[in-house]
């Protein structure tokens, strides 16, 4: 599979039935899939991989601020990476992750992500960087610690120097803040 099979989509640009076979993938590839999981890979620059009107392949790219080093940087934040069951390993998610990173090297301070154990051999082998540093969340009831995510929140440095062991925070959202 090459990079020439993603097809890259705005949100706003995805037809009803476009944004259904997406969903399906994603509720088949992850079992904890919510609402707010959904809502968060919207908004943004999707790429797709299809077969018919299957989506075998998809991920999207949002835009979020992440607060670093006193600035609050400019981040493309990619969501709702998956490839069906059937069509792994075969360069699928790679296709999709040059095809977002090209996005996001072209729009955003930084890109970011959480991850999957079973994923971060994908991220790591492309250059991602896992965050060292304390990571925390700006909520209505103020800038709260979010351990429980160390490990897998990464980042691709776009430029912006980055100090991998300070502390990183993101903007608020519901649901899961990284």
């Amino acid at each position: 599979m090459t990079a020439a099979a993603v097809r890259l989509r705005h949100t706003h640009e995805l037809d009803a039935g476009t944004r259904g076979a997406i969903r399906r993938l994603l509720d088949g590839a992850f079992d904890d899939l919510e609402d707010d999981d959904w809502e968060h890979a919207l908004g943004g620059v999707h790429a797709l991989v299809t077969e018919g009107s299957d989506v075998v392949a998809h991920g999207s790219v949002v835009q979020r601020r992440l607060l670093h080093g006193g600035r609050a940087l400019r981040a493309g934040y990619v969501e709702a990476v998956a490839v069906r069951a059937d069509r792994r390993r075969r360069g699928l998610g790679t296709a999709v992750m040059t095809a977002l990173e090209g996005v996001a090297r072209r729009a955003y301070d930084v890109a970011a992500l959480g991850a999957t154990d079973e994923a971060l051999p994908l991220y790591t082998g492309r250059g991602w960087q896992v965050w060292r540093g304390p990571l925390r969340a700006l909520t209505p009831a103020g800038t709260v610690p979010t351990p429980d995510e160390a490990g897998a929140v990464l980042v691709l440095p776009l430029g912006v120097a980055l100090d991998l062991d300070a502390p990183l925070t993101c903007d608020w959202r519901d649901g899961d803040v990284w």
